[in-house]
């Protein structure tokens, strides 16, 4: 008797898995994770697209030589892609550093996760025409 005892016993200590609970819990957290990146995803795809016109602008060849340049430039490579990008050449910072410029944007983005909850994402971006 005390052998099937002790055989129960250690067929409990074996058994391993994840009990109702935890299935529940990491079935709402993997959820959220896919619905957050579903809601970001469009956001971030947009901010690169941006971020890449603005650097194909700057390592253009030739380089463009003044302001108005650039932001038509900017616009130009927006229509090429068809980004519908929150920002113009208007809303480029564009300063003369050296014998070139420094090109850069940024922008906020609020994100609906579930209504009242929102995301605020802050873009920027950087670049030197040099």
């Amino acid at each position: 008797m005390s052998r099937a005892l002790s055989n129960v016993s250690s067929s409990r200590q074996r058994q391993r898995g994840l009990s109702l609970m935890g299935l529940l819990f990491w079935a709402i957290v993997v959820s959220f994770g896919a619905l957050l990146l579903i809601r970001v995803y469009p956001s971030v795809q947009e901010f690169l697209t941006t971020r890449q016109a603005v650097d194909r602008v700057a390592r253009s060849d030739p380089r463009p030589s003044s302001v108005p340049e650039i932001r038509r430039a900017f616009d130009k490579q927006r229509q090429i892609e068809y980004t519908n990008s929150m920002i113009s050449g208007n809303d480029l910072e564009i300063e003369a550093v050296g014998d070139g410029f420094r090109v850069s944007f940024a922008y906020d983005k609020e994100v609906e996760i579930v209504d009242p909850v929102f995301l605020l994402i802050k873009y920027r971006h950087t670049v030197s025409t040099k």
